[in-house]
């Protein structure tokens, strides 16, 4: 026998079920209980005993699930699994805020490399090798007793079972009251519970996602661009800059007390104050504003199959070209040309597989000259994604400091963190006015427009949330609340005869959201089809106002 085997820990089976349950019960679930002692005033003996048996319940409903998979002898596999799980779940719990939910297994699936490598940190490395892989390490490590008579081990289970399953009864008898009207009336507290809030969501992700490869479902199949708009003495060019993470709050235009957008400042653009997103996620947001639905009726399944805002466009005769600089565009893309600019790998301007958004304008004015016909250009930016808010924009951008360079922001000041993501707005502001350059170097060719719309918002540490993703249901205004603007060239508001002053006070006064720009855009470019309502466009009331 070796010295290595002698040191090996040696426990009865249900010893080892019991103790692997106990960890990931007091240890990985850190976060729901402190989540639930917030949402659970202990005042009072009462309260404190309910509190008090919420890891005995936890510990007897994991035994139950171990020691049942035991018979099938899995039961190592999901201690390990459920131990992984667990670890990189609290973590982001507890320093971003996060819920564990279907979005955010969306969200981490379509996350690229380098968006994960932003993710990482010393801290994150440490926390979860510590609590994950060491543990997991740990419970191979020990050696399980084989019994000296296989009915005694299958009677001790059954009783270990039983045992667990009379103190969950027990303690349901005692508070079942107590217990549902706290879930009941939090119901996002269960998404912070250990293992089963991961395996929750990611059944749910794959339930969802299943139907992904049903047949095309075609829309504005009857698509033609209006006579008026096709014969013109000039052609038609539109630039849709879709933002990411920038969040209204932010936007001087929008009476931030902060100079953030001191260019757009003086392009005479038309800034909505008061819009919304579909979502809180890219993946929700995108294909939610391409799509024909609106967010209270959005079908995620059917968005997927189904054709969106740049189908129809294409449809009509009209070019589409998709620039991407933000890891993908969820399907809103994938029928109309597009090309990755981050693949160019330009020197200076991209640095480990992410790229500054001046990337999206390269051979950008050469498409233009060549273009035959109208179009329509989609610059999908990476805008303020964090949390490495400090590689969002160049140094010459660098306006407000000292800055939060790290992908720890939880850590950072509040100064250093606003600092940071009030920068990446700077270059939003910059971004976008270049754009604009762009489209008036070229009003002798095209009547120009453009619009810009954030895909979602942002938190920045309020009440101890980072970065976004929250259900819309719970999730705070920052991540919700997001800028849009447009800009139409004299030469456009002229000869489609919208009044300027009155698309700014219908700005001022009322309320829009991303399910204004699948018409608002076929509005701009001049598509008559049945998908059309002039309802959600935004410029249609003020066509031909005086």
């Amino acid at each position: 026998m070796s010295r290595f085997s002698l040191l090996r820990p040696a426990l009865g089976h249900v010893s080892y079920l019991i103790l692997s349950a106990l960890y990931m019960s007091l240890f990985l679930n850190v976060a729901f209980y402190k989540q639930a002692f917030a949402l659970l005033p202990v005042d009072g003996l009462h309260n404190a005993l309910v509190f008090a048996t919420m890891p005995i319940v936890l510990i007897c409903a994991l035994n139950i699930i171990l020691t049942l998979s035991s018979f099938l002898w899995l039961d190592r596999l999901l201690v390990c699994l459920f131990i992984l799980l667990g670890a990189s779940a609290q973590y982001f719990i507890m320093n971003f805020g996060v819920v564990i939910d279907r979005s955010m297994i969306t969200n981490i699936l379509d996350t690229t490399p380098a968006e994960s490598f932003a993710l990482m940190s010393t801290k994150m490395v440490l926390t979860i090798a510590l609590s994950g892989v060491l543990a997991v390490l740990i419970a191979l490590w020990i050696k399980v007793k084989k019994p000296a008579r296989a009915w005694k081990s299958i009677a001790l289970r059954l009783v270990s079972i039983a045992g667990s399953a009379l103190l969950i009864v027990i303690i349901a008898l005692l508070f079942y009251k107590d217990y549902a009207s706290l879930f009941r009336n939090n119901k996002e507290l269960v998404k912070s519970l250990n293992p089963s809030n991961s395996i929750v969501a990611i059944n749910s992700w794959y339930s969802h996602n299943r139907l992904a490869h049903l047949p095309l479902v075609h829309i504005g199949e009857d698509a033609t661009q209006k006579p008026e708009m096709k014969n013109g003495p000039r052609r038609n060019l539109t630039i849709l800059v879709l933002g990411e993470t920038s969040r209204a709050e932010n936007f001087s235009l929008g009476g931030y007390e902060r100079e953030t957008n001191p260019r757009l400042a003086k392009d005479d653009v038309v800034y909505f104050p008061k819009t919304t997103s579909c979502g809180t996620a890219t993946a929700i947001s995108v294909p939610c504003m391409f799509s024909n639905m609106p967010r209270d009726r959005y079908n995620a399944e059917l968005a997927q199959h189904q054709e969106g805002l740049l189908d129809v466009i294409q449809r009509a005769g009209i070019n589409v070209l998709w620039n991407e600089n933000d890891g993908g565009c969820k399907g809103a893309c994938d029928r109309v040309p597009h090309q990755d600019m981050t693949r160019l790998d330009l020197p200076g301007q991209c640095i480990d597989g992410e790229c500054y958004d001046d990337v999206l304008f390269h051979g950008l004015e050469e498409y233009i000259n060549n273009l035959k016909g109208d179009g329509v250009i989609v610059l999908h930016t990476i805008g303020s994604h964090g949390p490495t808010y400090y590689n969002r924009y160049p140094k010459d951008l660098r306006t407000f400091s000292p800055t939060c360079d790290s992908n720890e922001i939880q850590n950072c000041t509040r100064e250093e963190l606003v600092n940071t993501y009030d920068n990446t707005i700077v270059n939003v502001d910059y971004i976008v006015d270049k754009a604009i350059k762009l489209l008036e170097s070229k009003q002798n060719t095209f009547t120009t427009s453009l619009v810009y719309l954030s895909d979602h918002g942002e938190s920045l540490g309020e009440n101890g949330v980072y970065l976004h993703g929250l259900p819309w249901s719970i999730a705070p205004d920052t991540q919700k609340h997001v800028p849009m603007l447009i800009w139409l060239s004299p030469d456009y508001q002229q000869r489609y005869g919208v009044n300027y002053e009155c698309l700014k006070n219908h700005a001022k006064a009322n309320d829009y959201s991303q399910d204004n720009l699948f018409s608002t855009l076929l509005g701009l470019a001049g598509v008559s089809t049945r998908e059309y309502q002039a309802n959600d466009d935004i410029l249609a009331s003020c066509r031909g106002a005086k």
